[in-house]
C-alpha cells in the first residue's frame, strides 16, 4: 500500500470512529429519507397512472430517487466538518506533520463515501421491505449505490472546497439550502421526465443528480440500458475526479494563507 493511500485510510478511520461512536446520528440521518419514501410515496402513489414511469408501482420509481437525494443532502454538509477542523486548529496541527495534503482532504471524502454507501443500502432495503421491487437484482442495487457514492463525492469535495474558501458556517448553510431543493426538483426524483415541462426536462438532462437517478433506475429495471448507465456513470466519475482535484487545490491555497 502506497504512503498516500495509507495516510488517506488513516484520516478516513479517524473520521469513521466519530461516526461509530455516535450511532444515534446514523439513525437520525435516515429519518428524512424514510419520510420521503413512505409518506411522500403513499401520498402520490396514484401519480403512476399518468404513465411514463416505466413501472406499475410509484415506490419502485421513488426508491432510487430517495437514495440519490439522501446522498446529495448528506454530502453537501461535508464542508462543515472541514470548517470544524479549521476552527479547532486540528487542521493546522496536521500541517506541521509530513502527512500528504491530499490525504487530509480525501479522508473526509472517503469517509462520506462509505457512510453514503451504507445509507443507500439501508434505504433500498427499507424500500424492498415496504413492497418495492427490483428486477435488476443485486447488480442493479450495486450500480445505484456506486452512482450515489460518485454523486456524494462530487458534492462532498465541492463542499470541502467551499469550507476552505468561505470559512463561515452561515455561508455554507445558505449555499447548501439554496442548492438542495432546485437540484432535487429539477430532476426525475419524483416525476417521470415525460410528465415534466420541456424546459425542466432539458435542465434535468444536465443535472448530475439526475444522471445518478437515471443510471440507478435503469440498472434496477428488468431491461437495463447498459450504454446509458455507462454514459451517466462515466459523467459522474469525471465530475468526481474534477471535484476532488479542485478541493485539493483549494486546500493548498488555504495552506499558503496560514
Amino acid at each position: 500500500m502506497s504512503t498516500a493511500v495509507a495516510q488517506t485510510w488513516y484520516m478516513t478511520q479517524r473520521q469513521l470512529m466519530v461516526f461509530v461512536r455516535q450511532p444515534a446520528y446514523a439513525v437520525i440521518t435516515l429519518i428524512q429519507p424514510v419520510i420521503w419514501l413512505f409518506l411522500f410515496g403513499s401520498l402520490f402513489k396514484k401519480v403512476i397512472e399518468l404513465g411514463g414511469f416505466g413501472t406499475t408501482s410509484y415506490l419502485d420509481y421513488l426508491v432510487p430517487g430517495v437514495v440519490v437525494m439522501s446522498a446529495l443532502s448528506s454530502n453537501l454538509w461535508a464542508g462543515m466538518g472541514t470548517l470544524d477542523e479549521i476552527q479547532r486548529g486540528t487542521l493546522d496541527r496536521f500541517l506541521t506533520t509530513p502527512v500528504s495534503r491530499a490525504a487530509l482532504m480525501n479522508g473526509n471524502v472517503v469517509n462520506n463515501g462509505l457512510v453514503t454507501a451504507l445509507q443507500s443500502v439501508v434505504i433500498v432495503l427499507l424500500g424492498l421491505l415496504g413492497g418495492a421491487d427490483c428486477p435488476g437484482g443485486v447488480g442493479g442495487i450495486a450500480v445505484l449505490v456506486v452512482a450515489s457514492v460518485l454523486l456524494g463525492t462530487i458534492f462532498g469535495a465541492l463542499s470541502n472546497a467551499l469550507g476552505m474558501l468561505v470559512r463561515e458556517r452561515e455561508s455554507i448553510i445558505g449555499i447548501n439550502t439554496f442548492l438542495l431543493l432546485p437540484l432535487t426538483f429539477l430532476s426525475s426524483a419524483f416525476m417521470a421526465p415525460s410528465q415534466m415541462p420541456d424546459w425542466m426536462r432539458h435542465v434535468a438532462d444536465l443535472n448530475p443528480l439526475n444522471w445518478a437517478m437515471v443510471a440507478g433506475r435503469s440498472a434496477m429495471s428488468g431491461n437495463p440500458d447498459w450504454g446509458d448507465v455507462a454514459l451517466r456513470g462515466g459523467g459522474l466519475l469525471a465530475l468526481a475526479v474534477a471535484a476532488v482535484w479542485l478541493s485539493i487545490r483549494t486546500f493548498r491555497s488555504y495552506q499558503r494563507s496560514v
